[in-house]
């Protein structure tokens, strides 16, 4: 085993005051420190046995976070998949989580959960999502997945749920084949909620098989063709299918018939044809839509009478016609009939319905001839006939004869108690308590909005809600259902706000738990509503007000001070014996080189101060790289795979699998080049400790047998200047080369901004911005850089160092390093991306070349010769003009003119917003380019699994 550097000795040390085990504190206080909006409770350096909120231990290991709404901004960190015992992982409704879907998720064997609803994750779903084994429930909806669904997830055996609503999923449904996998081995599955999405082709026959027990097929919504498949009818246990919003065609399977426990079935907006479906075998059947296909033209069928449970019929523009059939106004608990654009016709005869529930009957545009409306019946409910013969006699009124308006202004019933007058942001619940309620939008299909009053639907459906969470014994004291507004795709919108009823917030685990009762589209709804789900708002109340007592606080310190002291008293002694035995090392005789002779042994900050970088033994990196074989040999350069860096270590980069399944990146300092010693510390040390989107992150690093080597996270798709001169085969359009420049900004201005100390990178250049799977910058290769102290000035040493052509003028003068050295640098980037050229090329700097050129033609469009014609240059790409604008502001020759990178963040963001681009979903845009994209489009390289660095 190598060596512990000193900071993890110091983090041992805690650990003998803390319950959390050591791995899984070390995650924990990484995650506290990259994620924004962290729990209020997160204090202290023990998350189980300070309770941290959302966090559930076992034998001190984490085995659950439930932080779902607690408003978190960032990204799934490729920490977590280090806690290892971690058994539930519920981040949902955190809209500021964003990125990925990491490959190392995988390594989170002994997951059971992973909720990530309502999240603005992007991305392919991992391939290798099917290695989690134990996985019961796969909730990823209401995000901006795009890609294919992983044929791997039929290796989930223990799967229940399966949750992929409402991303830009697409390609066919995977079903097993040979030894490929498909979601037909999903046995155990009760949940398919696959609606709204992109998927296409047929839906397979495969797909179901009568030993499954599946309660939920949700396929709406999507470009799905072919004919419903029979098998259908062989999932017995079937609840809710829900095929809408597709272009299915041919007859409805007849034994559709033997789905007897279904209660929700909508076939709408399909090109269905045949006859109108027998359906008498669904005893439970209450809500049926199957409006707007092409059904034989014939009468309403007979079969429907028999429908004892029907509360819901919705046929509009099937094309029914004749007479309608007093018997159907007599099914028992039939309250909402919707049969508009039809041909039906003759007199509509409800006066001597046996059925008492019937709030709704909509029939416009029939051909009905007559209708003798009652005082009664006006009572009971709303008829609408518009559009019919019977609105054109003389006594026709307006009560059946105009739409009426939804009645959003009712006030509904009395007050059960005085409202209370609440502190702070709390709010007066239904039942006069002060509390913080958590909030969302609860969208519905329902059959109409005309209907609807403010009293009936809040009413109806507040206390379906509340009959479902005490059904799940839920701490929910009441909820509160506004009147919807219409929304989109036929949806509407209510806003909802569920009460606490123990104390005055939820915590993290009940909110997760409310979403997860929501989001299944399970609970009873109300009679005269149709299929919901929810998405919940950020609740930063899980930890409740911080209320400690004045007198209490100073206890509390004065207990903190004396357990800090004798922390402090344990540490000294910790290092005394560190020291010493590190002093008794360095006397024996040593078969190995020892390559950090530059380390000042007695000064603890010539150490490399590490933040979650991994010490890996020599060993384990010669099984990652088989041995640093030449097959897995992928390019050469100094530390941060800089091939044209001026320090004296030379660096060979081997691609290679952690036995994790993690891709990793190894420079390995070639043997007998020590010379690069400083510089190796530097990066370890910066590395360790950033930890942003657009920064590349270290994995670890090896001390062992006279090597430097670091790891580094494998950034599939090259480097940029690769990409700009033809090399990796990715090919960039003008609008991703935007986006690559505003995330290379965004690193360089987080190292400025950001970090503690501010870091200057020294060695800005397109080499050293890579570009991962979905073509996100990140900046690399921190071998030459250096923390800026107070003053923000640097003395150089007497070797200015740098890459030909990226070097600030002013800094090769003066000596003296700023940030706007990097500045100098990220100016010439940027133009590379407008010409696709050298920085320096046949001895002409690229700078100076621009500069001469702009000085005599203005006009950017004007420079033929200068610009990249990739970029597309016959529609004049929006912002080019200004980027080259930008460039030059950052290449001036003195420092002081140079804009902050934070400003070039700025500029480069109002740029893409004038070029029609949200720079905030950065991510998205370029995956959603992907998904449009055909793969005819796209080179070779960019379809291919793995893509080479060089």
């Amino acid at each position: 085993m190598c060596p512990k550097v000193l900071t993890f000795l110091l983090v041992a040390s805690i650990q003998i005051y803390t319950e959390t085990y050591g791995d899984d504190f070390t995650v924990m206080s990484i995650l506290k420190d990259y994620w924004e909006n962290t729990p209020r409770n997160w204090v202290g350096a023990d998350p189980c046995g300070g309770k941290w909120e959302g966090i559930s231990c076992n034998n001190s290991r984490v085995i659950s976070m439930a932080l779902a709404g607690v408003g978190l901004i960032g990204q799934l960190s490729g920490d977590i998949p280090s806690l290892s015992e971690l058994e539930d992982l519920d981040l949902s409704y955190n809209t500021g989580l964003k990125g990925s879907l990491p490959p190392s998720i995988v390594n989170l064997k002994k997951l059971r959960r992973l909720k990530l609803v309502g999240c603005g994750f992007t991305g392919p779903i991992p391939e290798s999502i099917g290695s989690l084994e134990l996985l019961e429930s796969l909730d990823l909806g209401l995000n901006r997945f795009t890609g294919k669904i992983p044929p791997s997830i039929g290796n989930l055996s223990k799967l229940v749920v399966l949750d992929l609503f409402n991303n830009l999923l697409e390609g066919s449904i995977p079903v097993s084949s040979g030894t490929t996998s498909g979601l037909d081995m999903l046995v155990k599955a009760q949940h398919f909620h696959l609606g709204r999405n992109r998927f296409s082709g047929t839906i397979p026959n495969e797909l179901f098989r009568s030993d499954m027990i599946l309660i939920h097929v949700l396929l709406h919504d999507n470009n799905l063709t072919g004919s419903i498949p029979s098998t259908l009818g062989l999932v017995k246990s079937l609840e809710a299918v829900r095929f809408e919003g597709n272009s299915l065609t041919g007859p409805v399977p007849s034994n559709l018939n033997n789905l007897t426990n279904v209660t929700t079935l909508i076939l709408s907006n399909n090109k269905l044809t045949g006859p109108v479906p027998n359906l008498t075998g669904m005893a439970y059947l209450n809500y049926l839509d199957l409006s707007n296909n092409s059904f034989d033209a014939s009468e309403l069928p007979s079969s429907l009478f028999n429908l004892q449970a029907l509360t819901t019929l919705v046929m509009e523009n099937t094309g029914l016609e004749g007479l309608i059939p007093p018997a159907l106004f007599d099914i028992p608990s039939l309250q909402t009939l919707i049969l508009r654009n039809n041909k039906l016709s003759g007199e509509l005869d409800i006066a001597s319905s046996s059925s008492s529930k019937l709030k709704v009957i909509d029939m416009q545009n029939n051909s009905i001839s007559f209708y003798s409306e009652t005082p009664e019946r006006r009572n009971k409910g709303i008829v609408i006939l518009v559009g019919n013969p019977v609105c054109e006699h003389a006594k026709a009124t307006e009560n059946y004869c105009t739409v009426p308006q939804a009645n959003s202004s009712d006030t509904g019933p009395p007050e059960k108690c005085v409202p209370l007058h609440c502190i702070s942001d709390q709010i007066s619940s239904p039942n006069c308590k002060c509390s913080y309620p958590f909030r969302g939008v609860l969208f519905f299909k329902p059959p109409c909005l005309e209907s609807r009053n403010s009293t009936s639907y809040e009413h109806l459906e507040e206390e379906s809600l509340m009959r479902s969470f005490k059904l799940h014994e839920l701490p929910v004291d009441s909820v509160v259902v506004s009147f919807p507004k219409e929304g989109l795709f036929g949806y509407l919108e209510s806003n909802l706000s569920v009460f606490p009823s123990d104390r005055n917030h939820f915590n993290t685990i009940t909110i997760s738990e409310i979403g997860f009762v929501l989001t299944l589209q399970t609970y009873e709804s109300s009679d005269t509503l149709g299929p919901t789900y929810f998405k919940g708002d950020p609740y930063p109340y899980s930890a409740g007000e911080p209320t400690v007592p004045d007198k209490l606080s100073r206890t509390g310190s004065l207990i903190g001070a004396v357990a800090g002291g004798a922390s402090f008293l344990l540490l000294l002694l910790l290092a005394g014996v560190y020291a010493y035995r590190q002093k008794k090392r360095r006397e024996r005789p040593s078969e190995q080189e020892n390559h950090f002779a530059y380390l000042d042994l007695k000064n603890s900050d010539s150490f490399p101060r590490l933040k979650g970088a991994s010490c890996f033994s020599f060993d384990e990196i010669a099984k990652c790289t088989n041995n640093f074989s030449e097959a897995n040999h992928i390019g050469t350069g100094g530390y941060g795979m800089a091939s044209l860096s001026l320090f004296s270590c030379p660096a060979l980069v081997y691609r290679g699998m952690l036995p994790t399944g993690q891709l990793i990146a190894i420079k390995r300092c070639r043997q007998g080049s020590v010379q690069g010693g400083p510089e190796f510390n530097a990066e370890i040390e910066v590395l360790s400790r950033v930890h942003h989107k657009n920064v590349v992150n270290l994995v670890g690093f090896c001390f062992e047998r006279g090597e430097q080597i670091l790891i580094y996270e494998f950034a599939r798709n090259g480097n940029l200047r690769d990409s700009l001169s033809g090399l990796s085969g990715v090919w960039l359009d003008w609008m991703r080369r935007l986006e690559v420049a505003l995330g290379a900004a965004r690193g360089l201005a987080y190292l400025h901004e950001l970090v503690k100390p501010r870091i200057i990178h020294r060695d800005v250049k397109s080499a050293n911005i890579l570009l991962d799977e979905c073509l996100n910058a990140k900046v690399a290769d921190f071998g030459l850089s250096r923390p800026m102290d107070n003053s923000e000035l640097i003395l150089a040493t007497t070797q200015v160092k740098g890459t030909a052509g990226y070097i600030d003028p002013e800094y090769q003068k003066s000596l003296i390093l700023t940030e706007k050295s990097d500045v100098y640098g990220f100016g010439v980037v940027l133009l590379e991306l407008v010409t696709g050229r050298k920085p320096f090329e046949r001895g002409r700097f690229l700078a100076a070349e621009v500069r001469s050129s702009m000085d005599r033609e203005k006009d950017v469009f004007n420079h033929h010769e200068l610009l990249d014609p990739n970029i597309g240059l016959d529609t004049k790409p929006k912002g080019l003009d200004k980027i080259v604008d930008l460039a030059m502001k950052c290449v001036q020759e003195n420092g002081s003119d140079r804009p902050t990178m934070g400003g070039v963040v700025k500029e480069i963001e109002n740029i893409l917003h004038l070029a029609g681009l949200n720079p905030d979903a950065e991510s998205e845009a370029t995956s959603a380019r992907f998904d449009e994209a055909s793969q005819d489009d796209i080179p070779p390289s960019l379809r291919e699994e793995e893509i080479s660095l060089s």
